[in-house]
């Protein structure tokens, strides 16, 4: 099953999302209105809502709120790429200027915070406290997460237990929280809301380990965004703790310095480096045992189109170029 198989699942509800999501964006400011709508029709992947919307299918969900819910989700990923790309002074996503090149730091993060603030008023209207608990809950592992990146910026010794923490946390979470909220909206029984939430960590997972591989291996046209962002940023993901823990003691020097300082001076050499080292290797094959993970935790459902699709969008996350 393809990409465009698995949206195929959930059409229709995807058609419900996206009017919902025009609807919610309404403001009495026009700036408000016009980076929101810029940030989210950009072209993403839209895998968090889509989360919810397969998760709740798959255990036969029959109301609307999961709609909702797939938006508020999606208000609550597009809120933390505003906040990242100030944080990270990135100037392309999805292959387009971020918001802050076009408009500024201040309005990106006014705008983010209007689309916290939606998500949480939209969270309000669906009215279940354990939907609330796992969102806000996520929001604020997101926060921690993004903090704790902060401090290991530029930081050379941080260890891959600290890396996965900060994966877990910045990215992950917001998979789990979708897939969580989707299987409770849908009242499956705990042992499958347990497993749907575990489905959601590991694809979270997967899915950002082979985005660190891209940072060295894809291209910027691919992936919408300046190839080395990482390395620019000074961010040691797991390809780069790798190579520093296996290469020789000349790569290994190159590469902190090249975290500690940021900057994109030695790319050539260091993608050099992540590769002869088997270090994107390594990050590939973890990638697989996070997806193979997410794939046994879906032996709870039901046989469907909606698991079949779950399944497929795990071998997906570790088979893209983007």
């Amino acid at each position: 099953m393809q990409a465009q198989q698995i949206l195929e699942t959930v059409a229709n509800d995807f058609g419900q999302v996206n009017q919902l999501i025009i609807e919610q964006l309404s403001s009495d400011v026009p700036l408000v209105e016009k980076i929101a709508h810029y940030i989210v029709e950009s072209g993403g992947k839209r895998m968090r809502p889509l989360l919810v919307l397969l998760t709740s299918n798959a255990l036969s969900y029959k109301g609307s709120d999961n709609i909702k819910l797939a938006t508020i989700i999606e208000f609550l990923h597009t809120a933390t790429l505003l906040h990242d790309d100030v944080v990270d002074t990135s100037d392309l996503r999805r292959g387009k200027a971020t918001a802050n090149a076009k408009w500024g730091n201040a309005p990106s993060v006014l705008v983010g915070d209007f689309l916290y603030s939606r998500a949480f008023q939209m969270m309000v209207q669906i009215s279940s406290m354990p939907i609330m608990n796992i969102l806000s809950d996520a929001t604020n592992v997101i926060a921690e997460g993004e903090v704790f990146q902060l401090m290991n910026c530029k930081n050379p010794d941080v260890t891959e237990e600290n890396y996965m923490e900060v994966i877990k946390n910045k990215t992950a979470m917001l998979f789990q929280a979708a897939s969580h909220s989707g299987a409770v909206i849908a009242e499956g029984t705990p042992e499958q809301q347990a497993a749907l939430r575990d489905y959601g960590l590991h694809l979270g997972l997967a899915f950002q380990l082979i985005d660190d591989v891209l940072d060295y291996t894809g291209s910027a046209e691919d992936m919408g965004k300046n190839v080395g962002d990482d390395l620019a940023e000074g961010k040691p993901t797991l390809p780069l703790i790798y190579a520093m823990k296996h290469g020789s003691n000349e790569q290994a020097q190159l590469i902190r310095n090249a975290i500690r300082k940021g900057g994109l001076e030695d790319l050539s050499l260091i993608k050099e480096a992540v590769q002869t080292t088997g270090a994107l290797d390594y990050t590939i094959n973890k990638a697989h045992e996070e997806s193979d993970k997410a794939k046994a935790c879906l032996e709870t459902l039901q046989d469907s189109t909606y698991k079949d699709a779950l399944f497929a969008l795990a071998n997906l996350a570790v088979e893209r170029n983007h």
